[in-house]
């Protein structure tokens, strides 16, 4: 979990059109001071990452990577410190081909040196992209790189992009793998801010899920990318929809957004330590589609508390409707695979603390806006009590 600036603020390199949002020292030090000021890092959001156009166009004369001059003034390992001092951990990013996208040096033949430079700025996460490389380098290459890292003797956390490469050429990624040698891995295209590309990603989510969903775990996660709650694309209901269907994904939250404008309703959004609680589940189950009729779909996620063979499960209720009326969604609980025989207490995530008794049989009864969500955490019961009461 934590902040990434890339979905926000891109390239901007260019610190005197835009002083306040450029790639710069200035912009991931003032990050930093939200991240702990706003209470993010308190709920969780403990990583600050760099992403591309950091780097200057030239490595220096030791063969080094270096940061850009201007925008960078004090080194990467000063940036890193400053982080560090927040109570944070930072994060960078590189390309494993000749240039990242961006068109800065990539790592390909320096993966040694490169990790060694990482670990000597006491960076604590690492991502690789995989822009300007062969596709066919990538299975050794990445591993390769990630071999380097662990022998510096630094924990790093290392993001890999190589399966996002492969899916664009029609190969399906070899995901036992990557779960050896990646801690997290981005499965397709890079999200942008609309609510189209959001719905794209998590489709390819769900058609995929079988290959996917046993290789998610924790140490290992699939990635698919960004939170954009916040910014420009998604409506309300669309914002909560991704954060809940994140959560079911088992997946990393970064945020992309500008904390110093966000608004008060996607801050709250971000901050339900509720629905984090469903997303950082120690179990690390990802979660599937498994209901999906008349443009309603419904996701579930195992959780804890646990006995036995049964689970806790998260419950998102998700409407793919644009008919302007919230439509009412009526599915029994042992349609979508919750059978314990004690029932469950469930409680609506966006909703008060309330919690309420449903049996395997109770509905599923609520009504969800358009493109909007209903988001249940329901803990299994141990003991039927006498009286139950229906949600």
């Amino acid at each position: 979990m934590g902040w990434l600036a890339w979905q926000r603020f891109r390239c901007i390199t260019n610190c005197t059109l835009y002083p306040d949002d450029c790639i710069s020292d200035k912009l991931f030090r003032t990050m930093a001071d939200l991240l702990v000021s706003e209470g993010y890092a308190a709920v969780g959001y403990n990583y600050i990452n760099i992403d591309d156009c950091w780097l200057s166009k030239e490595r220096g004369p030791d063969g080094r990577l270096q940061a850009d001059p201007e925008r960078f003034p004090y080194g990467i390992k000063d940036l890193a410190a400053y982080v560090h001092s927040k109570g944070l951990n930072f994060g960078i990013y590189e390309d494993f081909g000749n240039f990242t996208c961006a068109g800065y040096p990539g790592v390909i033949d320096n993966l040694k040196l490169d990790a060694e430079t990482f670990a000597s700025w006491d960076v604590d996460y690492i991502k690789l992209d995989g822009c300007y490389a062969e596709l066919e380098q990538m299975e050794t290459g990445y591993p390769e790189f990630g071999l380097y890292m662990n022998q510096t003797g630094r924990p790093m956390v290392y993001s890999c992009s190589w399966p996002a490469y492969q899916t664009e050429q029609g190969i399906d990624p070899n995901y036992a793998v990557l779960a050896e040698h990646c801690n997290l891995w981005r499965n397709y295209d890079d999200i942008q801010d609309s609510y189209a590309s959001l719905r794209h990603i998590i489709d390819y989510f769900g058609q995929k899920q079988d290959n996917m969903t046993p290789h998610a775990g924790p140490g290992h996660w699939n990635d698919p990318d960004m939170l954009l709650i916040g910014n420009y694309g998604l409506s309300y209901d669309q914002s909560r929809m991704q954060m809940a269907i994140w959560a079911i994904l088992a997946a990393p939250l970064f945020m992309s957004v500008d904390l110093r404008t966000i608004r008060p309703e996607h801050k709250e959004i971000l901050q339900n330590t509720r629905i984090i609680a469903v997303n950082q589940d120690p179990l690390g189950i990802q979660g599937q589609i498994v209901y999906n009729t008349s443009k309603i779909e419904i996701w579930t996620r195992k959780i804890t508390p646990v006995q036995g063979d049964q689970y806790s499960y998260a419950i998102a209720v998700v409407s793919r409707r644009d008919d302007g009326y919230p439509y009412r969604v009526q599915v029994p609980l042992r349609d979508v695979g919750l059978t314990n025989p004690s029932g469950y207490l469930v409680q609506d995530l966006y909703g008060d603390t309330t919690e309420n008794q449903l049996l395997p049989d109770d509905l599923i009864d609520v009504r969800v806006n358009p493109s909007g969500v209903v988001f249940w955490r329901a803990n299994i019961v141990t003991d039927l009590p006498s009286v139950t009461t229906i949600y």
